[in-house]
């Protein structure tokens, strides 16, 4: 999952370097804390959010397949 994440965000920013992902599993549930450079920021977030949103939805996607939760986070 953390991988597929990646390409997705990759695909989005300039900075492909600076994408760091930390993964965070409790059992059922999956927490990923995404943090890009910050020039990128907006272009992973989008207007009003919309491209975060739609991350966060695909993941969701995703770990259900796994029968897990999964929750996106995006820090500056």
């Amino acid at each position: 999952m953390e991988e597929f994440l990646r390409i997705m965000i990759s695909n989005l920013v300039e900075n492909k370097d600076a994408i760091e992902i930390n993964t965070i599993d409790k059992g059922k549930s999956i927490t990923f804390e995404v943090k890009v450079a910050q020039e990128d920021m907006g272009k992973v977030i989008g207007k009003q959010g919309r491209i975060a949103q739609a991350i966060r939805n695909v993941m969701k996607a995703v770990a259900n397949k796994e029968h897990k939760k999964a929750s996106v986070e995006f820090l500056g």
